[in-house]
């Protein structure tokens, strides 16, 4: 879990008490433009990583593999226990 999914929880559950103040939602906006970045980008890789299968250009695909796994690890770098 990256710290942008903690505080978008924090700001979904202080919402649901009363309104965000203008820099909250401000924040929330910076989380979500955030998180929608980092859902492309492992979009992309993937789709990627389809087309070097298809192409059948395995050192391409593995690059696009260890990019991929690179995200991952930096998920678990941020993991909240």
């Amino acid at each position: 879990m990256l710290p942008i999914h903690q505080r978008l929880a924090e700001l979904w559950t202080i919402n649901l008490r009363r309104d965000l103040s203008q820099k909250e939602l401000e924040e929330m906006e910076h989380c979500l433009r955030q998180n929608a970045a980092r859902v492309w980008e492992v979009i992309k890789l993937k789709n990627l990583s389809e087309a070097a299968y298809i192409a059948n250009d395995v050192d391409w695909q593995h690059d696009v593999c260890a990019q991929i796994e690179r995200l991952k690890e930096s998920n678990n770098a941020n993991n909240i226990l």
